[in-house]
């Protein structure tokens, strides 16, 4: 038989409607089991049972554990990125110069916004970063998933930093992030803290807060 005489290939059947509802909820039940008992704390058996389906199905839609945690840690890094690329071009489009407080806030002021949004599950995104944060056996999912879009601001912070070694530079961005990271997760320990005296403040105000503690941060490390 010729290639001419061969049997047409049959073409894949795109996921219904059902399957992608499924796959979303199988993976948003592992995004929280993940965030809040880490990889070893979170079974397949439990994550099926807070997803609402059978072990089988979490196979099926996730892979083995280690695929799993991938796939969730992964899907919420793309619009994250597209997020704060874009705030970075509008900000280079303005005309306005890129100086440090600019600079942080393109990075900080998406994630802060997603978070604020009324979706639980970036919150639980931001308990998931801290654990691929801390532990170096995660460390070919950070540098697929963070570390392209993180390059591209500690380039443009390299030029506010000139002669600036490139390591304190890194570090001080990284402490700039878990900063960020802890003010996701953990306003409920800022306002106990802060005792009865204490006012809550809106999204925007933390996010002025934390770019200017951020930026002093900087200042101070690494010199105006």
């Amino acid at each position: 038989m010729t290639a001419v005489d061969a049997p047409p290939r049959k073409r894949k059947r795109a996921p219904s409607k059902r399957s992608l509802e499924t796959r979303a909820r199988i993976l948003d039940a592992a995004e929280r089991l993940f965030a809040q008992n880490g990889f070893e704390g979170a079974s397949m058996r439990d994550i099926a049972a807070e997803a609402g389906v059978p072990v089988a199905l979490v196979n099926f839609h996730g892979g083995a554990k280690e695929a799993l945690f991938a796939t969730v840690v992964a899907r919420r890094a793309d619009v994250l990125a597209q997020h704060r690329l874009q705030a970075l071009d509008a900000a280079r489009a303005s005309g306005a110069p890129l100086d440090l407080a600019v600079l942080l806030g393109c990075f900080i002021r998406p994630y802060l916004a997603l978070a604020a949004s009324g979706e639980p599950q970036w919150t639980a995104y931001a308990r998931l970063i801290a654990h691929v944060s801390a532990d170096e056996r995660w460390r070919p999912i950070s540098e697929r998933c963070f570390d392209p879009t993180a390059a591209v601001f500690v380039e443009e912070l390299s030029g506010l930093f000139p002669g600036q070694d490139t390591q304190r530079l890194a570090a001080a961005f990284v402490f700039s992030i878990s900063a960020m990271l802890s003010l996701a997760t953990s306003r409920w320990r800022i306002e106990a803290m802060a005792g009865a005296s204490g006012q809550p403040a809106e999204a925007d105000a933390w996010a002025d807060f934390l770019i200017g503690f951020c930026e002093g941060g900087f200042r101070s490390a690494l010199g105006a």
